[in-house]
């Protein structure tokens, strides 16, 4: 037995569920390891294993899990926890709104209303000191893509999303989530309110321009959202924040442009490191990015990219 493995042992042995089963649920781009574990009686818990020697950090999981929940939002309860990296997290449920919105159409405007309703209520929640991502750090964010992913020199595209973003989206005062989309939200039928919707991956929050969050829903590089649903959910966002639906589609755009132009980057870095399930994601990235930069006020930045940034090879 490794000393790792004896150290979740007896964390688990502490929490009194050593006797549960552990089923492996599928990891994210972290190096993350999660289980669900469930008890006889059939109650369950989600176990996170975030190995410190991995350059992973709990602490700020637990903070921001514990500002979501006390702000009235459906997040994971920290049940016990371990400075080796352990975290037992109540379970709040194993659909997905990914894999409900893949059932029949009917039931996706139901599901992003109900996650946009989520977004307006976060909105409105006063912001923790958290990083910024403003026009500045938004450039900065994306030179990984020029260098990793097009070979280039970066400081053309840096100097253009840096630019796009003082136009656009310039201000930074928004607690964002940052990885809001549906394969990180579970559905909760039976609940109400915000309830329904349970919030995972969010311990890279930062402070962003108003919806980013709803930026990274619906320019979803894991599924295609439909167009009438991306109407629908960003008139419904700007009339919850106070805004326009024209102003909110024109942020929307340039953050999610944003966010596109550094997934490119971030995904190759992956795809190098051996994850190579990410290299069939590019393609989709890279249409939702253009799809983006099609808004008029984005043609600048539009160009630089297309100038500088080679579309990807399906696999």
């Amino acid at each position: 037995m490794t000393d790792r493995s004896a150290m979740l042992t007896r964390f688990l042995t502490d929490a009194g569920v050593s006797d549960w089963i552990a089923e492996p649920i599928a990891a994210d781009a972290s190096s993350r390891a999660y289980a669900r574990l469930t008890a006889p009686a059939g109650d369950s818990l989600i176990l996170m294993d975030a190995d410190p020697a991995t350059g992973e950090d709990t602490t700020q999981f637990v903070r921001i899990a514990r500002y979501l929940t006390d702000h009235g939002f459906c997040a994971p309860r920290i049940i016990s926890a371990d400075p080796a990296g352990f975290l037992l997290l109540s379970d709040l449920g194993q659909q997905s709104l990914a894999q409900m919105a893949s059932r029949t159409s009917a039931d996706q405007q139901v599901l992003y209303d109900a996650a946009t309703d989520v977004l307006i209520q976060l909105d409105g929640a006063a912001p923790l000191e958290l990083p910024q991502i403003d026009p500045v750090r938004g450039g900065q964010m994306v030179a990984i893509t020029a260098e990793l992913y097009a070979g280039s020199d970066p400081a053309p595209l840096v100097a253009a999303v840096q630019e796009a973003l003082t136009r656009h989206a310039p201000l930074a005062d928004r607690i964002a989530l940052r990885d809001f989309h549906a394969e990180n939200l579970i559905w909760r039928p039976h609940a109400s309110g915000s309830d329904r919707v349970g919030l995972l991956d969010f311990q890279d929050a930062c402070l962003a321009p108003r919806g980013y969050d709803l930026a990274s829903l619906l320019s979803d590089i894991r599924r295609d959202v439909p167009a009438d649903i991306i109407a629908r959910e960003t008139a419904r966002f700007a009339r919850g924040t106070g805004e326009t639906a024209d102003d909110m589609a024109l942020r929307l755009a340039v953050l999610g442009a944003q966010r596109n132009l550094r997934i490119l980057g971030v995904f190759c870095r992956l795809i190098a490191g051996g994850k190579g399930r990410y290299a069939t994601m590019m393609p989709r990235v890279w249409s939702v990015l253009l799809r983006d930069l099609g808004h008029p006020a984005l043609a600048e930045l539009r160009d630089i990219v297309l100038r500088d940034i080679p579309a990807p090879v399906a696999p």
